[in-house]
């Protein structure tokens, strides 16, 4: 369709000479210049449906591929692992999802059109004007082009510079926005909301000059182009005149060449919006491609697609965080049978949150391996499902549990979106948490707002392990999650687990001792490395070779004084 638009658009000069000569040698008149005239209405009207026809092809197209791009973004960060957001800004990411693809899409949308059609149309102009009226008078004219070309060239090789610094900037400009409206509270608490507006301000005057020095780059292209013209036009008019005042060349002739003239002005400014968008689509590509193709942090080339209930077996496991050369677990190995609750103790930094993650395969263990279900001699290793699987086979429960904005029921049914509300309440019920829904003003359809900021911090851990009860899981991990709740809460959150969870595997995190006397198995944790190990009654009592008591017999004994001595206090005193 840009073809046949070029074409027409080159055939209409010529036409229209043809008319002007007929008409000054007299045979072009009354009757005979109606069907030439209604040629040329005709063409227009044709090219006229082509552009908008090709609009509709050519955009639609760019603007699938940026959503095709922003999908591939998405899906990219959603599987990539802590150790690629270690190192990436979370604003900077949303900003190559919204300006890094839009130049993109620009040059592969407008940028391509101008390309093809400019190019075309210079060809077809420049051609007809050496071959269909005077090569003489074309090369002439054509005599400043180089020069803009040269001007192009230099002009280009600083908008790209200007282009990649405007991104930067707005990225850092977003990712300012983004943690100062995460973390509003925190700022206003500690007076610092003047200091971030006044941060806020600095780094939207930098993104606002590098942004304008990339329009004034962009701008210097037009100048260029119509000095260029307006010099070929100075050219023509003197030596077009020349020419037709010896009778070279005809009125109809120089009349021709000067509305092909007018037709490079399009092919000119063309370049400079084709060369403009190109260089931002560069700068924006030269900051997304890195991230579409870097490879996940934790590999995913299991075969093995449904976890099946067995053994967890942890053997010589030995991590250490990338920068840091204190590991944080050495030789931890354990066995857990299925069905059987693990409890995790030991004091802050000892490497529970770190095994956790492990399990996850949010990190891969430097040495050792971890197996699960399978053969009870020999489980499968967690590299050999698929990440899909693994994550399907394992309900998870943080410490600082992550509500959507969405419902109460929505968030309890994240991972069984097609659960009854009776399922969901059921759920809530287990933890502790269907009275406290019921007090709110919609109740389970109530919205929890952004991270559920409406609800308190015991309300938001006790909704996400309703969520965890609800899912289909065969491993529940609850990394402290009961921090945020009394003894007597979750003391009945414990027992619903032990009576709606059979069958399950529970792992529980936690430093409240209280927490974990019922487990089959404690592991008590210090520096990366299982000190002591058993169940709660040998643990309490234990004493070490030097006449101290262990660890967790210590702690036992200094929570059941601090338990004591709060239960005598006047109620609503601590």
């Amino acid at each position: 369709m840009l073809a046949a638009i070029a074409l027409l658009g080159v055939w209409l000069p010529r036409q229209v000479g043809h008319i002007v000569d007929g008409m000054v040698a007299g045979s072009l008149r009354g009757p005979a210049l109606w069907p030439e005239v209604g040629l040329l209405l005709a063409a227009g009207a044709l090219i006229y449906g082509l552009r908008v026809a090709w609009r509709l092809q050519l955009y639609a197209t760019a603007y699938r591929m940026g959503v095709e791009l922003r999908i591939r973004l998405y899906r990219r960060l959603l599987l990539q692992g802590p150790r690629f957001y270690q190192t990436r800004r979370t604003g900077d990411l949303m900003a190559l999802a919204t300006n890094d693809v839009d130049a993109v899409e620009l040059a592969a949308g407008e940028a391509l059109l101008a390309g093809f059609d400019g190019t075309l149309t210079l060809v077809l102009v420049v051609a007809t004007m050496t071959l269909g009226v005077d090569w003489r008078l074309a090369a002439v004219v054509l005599l400043p082009f180089p020069l803009m070309a040269l001007s192009f060239w230099w002009i280009s090789r600083h908008l790209h510079a200007a282009a990649r610094d405007a991104l930067d900037a707005f990225g850092a400009l977003n990712d300012q926005v983004q943690e100062t409206f995460t973390g509003v509270r925190t700022l206003r608490a500690l007076g610092l909301a003047t200091r971030y507006a006044a941060q806020f301000s600095r780094l939207a005057g930098t993104a606002s000059d590098h942004g304008l020095r990339a329009q004034r780059w962009e701008a210097a292209y037009e100048p260029a182009v119509g000095l260029t013209l307006t010099s070929a036009m100075a050219l023509s008019l003197g030596y077009g005149g020349w020419l037709a005042w010896h009778d070279e060349i005809s009125v109809g002739q120089l009349t021709s060449f000067g509305l092909y003239l007018g037709q490079l002005i399009w092919p000119m400014f063309a370049a400079g919006w084709v060369l403009s968008l190109v260089e931002r689509g560069r700068a924006a590509w030269a900051r997304l491609a890195p991230v579409l193709e870097q490879p996940l942090t934790v590999d995913d080339h299991g075969r093995i697609a449904t976890v099946q209930p067995g053994t967890l077996r942890a053997d010589g496991l030995r991590f250490a965080y990338p920068g840091s050369t204190q590991p944080a677990l050495a030789g931890v190995g354990f066995t857990l049978p299925a069905g059987q609750t693990l409890g995790l103790v030991g004091p802050t930094g000892a490497g529970k949150s770190t095994l956790i993650k492990l399990l996850l395969r949010q990190w891969a263990p430097q040495q050792g391996r971890i197996g699960w279900g399978g053969p009870d001699d020999a489980p499968h290793e967690l590299a050999d499902y698929t990440l899909a699987a693994l994550r399907a086979g394992i309900a998870w429960v943080p410490q600082e549990p992550f509500l959507f904005s969405a419902s109460v029921a929505q968030n309890i049914a994240l991972a069984r979106p097609d659960a009854t509300r009776e399922q969901i309440e059921a759920a809530a019920a287990g933890a502790a948490v269907h009275d406290d829904i019921l007090r709110l003003p919609q109740g389970y359809d109530t919205p929890v707002g952004e991270r559920g900021i409406t609800l308190s911090g015991g309300q938001r851990q006790r909704v996400a392990i309703a969520r965890a009860l609800l899912a289909d899981a065969t491993l529940l991990l609850l990394d402290d999650a009961l921090s945020a709740v009394d003894t007597g809460t979750a003391a009945h959150i414990l027992a619903s687990l032990r009576r709606h969870g059979q069958g399950r595997t529970l792992i529980l995190v936690s430093h409240r001792l209280a927490t974990v006397m019922d487990a089959d198995r404690i592991l008590v944790m210090r520096h990366g490395r299982i000190t002591e190990q058993g169940r709660h009654a040998e643990l309490a009592d234990r004493v070490q070779a030097d006449g101290h008591l262990g660890w967790y017999a210590a702690q036992w004994r200094v929570q059941q004084i601090e338990g004591s001595l709060e239960a005598s206090l006047p109620e609503g005193e601590t």
